[in-house]
């Protein structure tokens, strides 16, 4: 078994996820890191960045890492993608937060054409700053208003993070003035029946949809109303794919006997729905 060395403490949790799921797939296989990049095609210190945290494997090294150790692939990949977007997030972030070094004044300027230049500059950024702040409180407004509604029940499974946390005030909006009318109302609501020796909730009737923390949808309502139905609680059935539908979702996993790592794929829908 191999002595890793802890990664980095600013690894997102959804990275994190991925290279200790890649790291425990190496260490069964019982591979070292010469074998495991012959094997993939891969170099040894490319894997030493992928498995140290350093940098996110490509969408084709973890496939190439899933064959060297006989694993199927499609939870890898899941991962990955919630893994990459996790990613891009923080790069993003990180690239907007770092401040440019301002240029040098020429020698010629007179110390008073410098002093008389700062207040100009210092308003401009604290108008910058104040706009800024007013955007994130009306996203947050409109967003917890969103959340209190229930959400839109037509609308299909997609990832929250995908639109960088923002929601429009123009979406916002244009909701019918139904949705609004009744906030309390719940968005989904289960119907358990057996058909041909299946169980459906009378939301979404697919066995195969990949879902993790972040998404949502009809699909998530339906894992949520199963997992409910199997007497292990997702909190409220909202179609939003929260820290309490992973941990029933580990439970249901745990019960069934399948891989423990909080993603629904074609194995966990097949034990939800006997």
């Amino acid at each position: 078994m191999s002595r890793w060395a802890a990664l980095p403490a600013e690894l997102d949790p959804r990275v994190r996820q991925l290279v200790v799921r890649l790291r425990r797939l190496k260490d069964h296989s019982g591979l070292s890191l010469r074998q495991l990049a012959a094997r993939t095609g891969y170099s040894q210190k490319s894997w030493e960045r992928y498995l140290g945290g350093r940098s996110l494997p490509p969408r084709e090294a973890v496939e190439a890492l899933a064959g060297a150790v006989d694993e199927e692939p499609t939870r890898l990949l899941a991962l990955h993608e919630v893994a990459a977007e996790a990613w891009r997030n923080g790069r993003r972030e990180a690239t907007a937060g770092e401040e440019q070094e301002p240029l040098g004044a020429p020698e010629s300027l007179s110390v008073e054409a410098t002093a008389a230049r700062s207040p100009g500059r210092s308003l401009r950024v604290a108008l910058v700053a104040g706009a800024v702040a007013l955007v994130l409180a009306l996203s947050t407004a409109v967003l917890l208003v969103v959340r209190l509604s229930g959400g839109d029940p037509a609308q299909p499974a997609s990832p929250l993070v995908a639109t960088g946390g923002q929601s429009s005030p123009a979406a916002s909006a244009s909701m019918p003035p139904s949705a609004s009318a009744s906030p309390s109302a719940p968005a989904y609501t289960c119907r358990p029946e057996r058909v041909d020796g299946h169980w459906y909730a009378g939301i979404s009737r697919t066995r195969d949809a990949i879902l993790a923390n972040g998404h949502a949808g009809p699909e998530v309502a339906e894992a949520q109303c199963l997992l409910r139905r199997a007497g292990i609680s997702p909190g409220v059935i909202d179609g939003i794919f929260g820290p309490a539908t992973e941990r029933a979702v580990r439970q249901v996993q745990r019960r069934a006997g399948l891989v423990v790592d909080g993603i629904i794929g074609p194995h966990t829908w097949k034990a939800l729905r006997q």
